[in-house]
């Protein structure tokens, strides 16, 4: 029988050097041909975690800050109907971005507001084009994301992609009122518990030995990654020190509210983990 080998890399970057190995299995380390299979359901007694709405609007329910100001000094009147969007760009990175979110606006209400109509027959004509029948079924209703999934209370949000150098994937809570994009993932009712238990290196491990890729780019899952995470069994003490910790973490990221990498409130926050 041939060898086997396997080539590591110090650093994405980095030369690669050979290792032999005795087994290759399909997530190409030395070990078992053990695969995790994808879950609809979580293994364990945690809430669902599901995709955000996505626009399937050809861009025209979306609005930068310069959009939107320009459209409210035609028409004031469409602020309520405005709200802030999130992809897994603008989570990561601190993009301010908008979107029209129409779905309890009177149609009184939309027919004041010929600017907005206009993007609306813009997302109409976009569905009526294209090749997807499923896309053509939504052009009766231009004004509505594609798919509407939006939490109706606070919600813990995960990026869907993330790039390999994050030690950790950040998460975050945000209100009902700031739209989640599919790019991103949901879970409506995380407690702070289950924040913790995230984000902790335990789940980080399970999430680069399973996640799926994009080049090198991790791709987060709620049918791979979520729904097959073992999640622990913790007493009262060791999830009350769970919850501290995770507290720690917010309190951190609520004095650099700027801060988009403040690497050492994770270290501080692993080491709470680790000694509970």
């Amino acid at each position: 029988m041939a060898d086997k080998w396997l080539f590591d890399y110090d650093t994405i970057q980095g030369e690669p050097h050979a290792v032999q190995a005795a087994n290759i299995n399909p997530y190409l380390v030395d070990g078992p041909d053990v695969v995790v299979v994808k879950r609809s359901k979580p293994l364990c007694a945690v809430p669902e975690m599901v995709y955000g709405s996505k626009p399937t609007d050809g861009g025209h329910l979306l609005l930068s800050n310069q959009d939107r100001e320009q459209l409210l000094l035609v028409e004031p009147q469409a602020e309520p109907w405005i709200r802030p969007f999130l992809n897994a760009d603008e989570f990561l990175n601190g993009v301010e971005r908008w979107c029209l979110w129409l779905k309890d606006c009177p149609p009184q209400e939309l027919r004041r507001m010929p600017e907005v109509l206009k993007r609306v027959e813009a997302v109409r004509q976009m569905r009526v084009a294209s090749v997807k029948a499923a896309t053509r079924g939504r052009a009766s209703l231009p004004m509505l994301f594609g798919e509407i999934r939006q939490p109706g209370s606070e919600y813990l949000l995960a990026p869907a992609h993330t790039s390999e150098n994050r030690r950790y994937i950040p998460m975050g809570y945000l209100p009902a009122s700031v739209i989640c994009g599919n790019a991103n993932l949901t879970i409506p009712d995380a407690t702070l518990y289950h924040f913790g238990v995230l984000q902790s290196t335990m789940h980080m491990a399970w999430m680069r030995a399973v996640a799926g890729r994009l080049k090198s780019d991790y791709r987060y899952s709620a049918t791979i990654v979520y729904n097959t995470f073992p999640w622990p069994a913790p007493n009262a003490k060791q999830q009350n020190a769970i919850e501290t910790a995770a507290q720690v973490l917010f309190d951190g990221r609520a004095l650099f509210p700027e801060a988009r990498r403040v690497a050492f409130l994770f270290e501080q926050y692993q080491k709470m983990l680790e000694q509970a």
